[in-house]
């Protein structure tokens, strides 16, 4: 499975970002609205960083940083991992277990168009198994195949 077919299966597939010169507070707002883990930062259309629930843990308030005065600049993740969407979901499960990481931008052909995270690839990987099991109990039980 491609991450293409992840992507075209997510219900809402828009690219929530935030600047660097946003506040740690009005990045959580949008978090919180969009019922979202992460919001890449973005200068100009182009990808400069990301901003997770995880960095708001350990870089704002275990540093004990206000969260209405501290810029995203200051505590991004500026090194983002980025996949491609004809990257296989087996890659991408590899780049996060290894970088402890639950988001990953996706690009195609070098343009950035979205992002998935774990959820969305156990997801999809549900939604495989489903279908292949359907197909083997169709195939089993001499039913034409749906």
């Amino acid at each position: 499975m491609l991450v293409q077919y992840v992507m075209g299966n997510k219900p809402v597939n828009a690219l929530w970002s935030v600047t660097q010169d946003n506040t740690v507070f009005e990045a959580l707002e949008l978090m919180a609205e969009k019922n979202i883990g992460a919001v890449l930062v973005l200068e100009d259309n182009e990808l400069i960083g990301i901003f997770s629930e995880r960095d708001y843990a350990r870089k704002v308030i275990l540093q004990g940083r206000a969260s209405r005065d501290t810029l995203i600049r200051d505590v991004m993740t500026a090194k983002v991992i980025t996949v491609e969407t004809d990257q296989k979901i087996e890659e991408c499960m590899q780049i996060m277990s290894d970088k402890h990481i639950r988001h990953l931008p996706v690009n195609r052909d070098g343009i950035l168009i979205g992002i998935i995270s774990i959820n969305d690839i156990v997801s999809a990987i549900i939604t495989e198994q489903k279908e292949h099991i359907n197909t083997l109990e169709s195939y089993i039980s001499g039913s034409p195949y749906s």
